[in-house]
C-alpha cells in the first residue's frame, strides 16, 4: 500500500474533486448539517486558489494505490512564512499513513519555495486536524490573520 503525492493544477478534475470533498466537510461540521452543491459552489468561488502554485504556493494531490484521496496547500505569505491550507484526507483512507505523509510533503513544498516557518489556522471543531498539526510540531501562536472562521492559530519552523 503506497501513497505518491504531486503538485497538481487546482482546476484539475482529482483536484476539483479534492477540494469539493474539503469544503463539503469543513462547512458541513461547521454548520451541522450536509452542505448543499450550491453552498459548496458558493464557497468555493474565489477563495484564492489560483495562488497555490509557484512561485505564490503549490498545491499536491496524494493518491493511495493511485486513487486521488488527499490535498493540500501551501501558500508563501512573505519571505520567511508559509501558511498551510486546506489540508484534507477522504475519511475512507484516514489510518492509512497519509496525513503525516502529507505534511511532510508540503513542508517540502514551503521549503523549496523559500519559507523558513510555516503556519496556520483552523477551527477549533477540527480536533482530527489539529492533533495532526501538534503531532507534527506545531504550537499555538498568536493571531496573524482574522477571519469568521478562524479560532486558533499555529506555527512550526521548518
Amino acid at each position: 500500500m503506497t501513497w505518491t503525492f504531486s503538485p497538481e493544477h487546482v482546476g484539475t478534475p482529482d483536484a476539483t474533486a479534492l477540494r469539493r470533498d474539503y469544503y463539503d466537510d469543513v462547512a458541513s461540521r461547521y454548520w451541522r448539517r450536509p452542505a448543499t452543491a450550491a453552498e459548496i459552489d458558493e464557497g468555493l468561488t474565489n477563495d484564492g486558489v489560483e495562488l497555490l502554485t509557484p512561485p505564490t504556493g503549490q498545491f499536491l494531490v496524494g493518491r493511495y494505490e493511485g486513487k486521488p484521496a488527499a490535498c493540500g496547500g501551501v501558500l508563501l505569505l512573505d519571505e520567511e512564512r508559509a501558511e498551510l491550507t486546506r489540508v484534507f484526507l477522504r475519511h475512507a483512507f484516514r489510518g492509512t499513513g497519509g496525513a503525516g505523509a502529507l505534511m511532510g510533503r508540503l513542508e517540502d513544498s514551503a521549503r523549496a519555495l523559500g519559507a523558513r516557518r510555516m503556519v496556520l489556522n483552523t477551527r477549533l471543531d477540527l480536533r482530527e486536524a489539529r492533533a495532526l498539526y501538534t503531532r507534527h510540531g506545531y504550537v499555538e501562536i498568536p493571531a496573524y490573520c482574522e477571519g469568521p472562521y478562524m479560532d486558533i492559530w499555529y506555527g512550526k519552523e521548518l
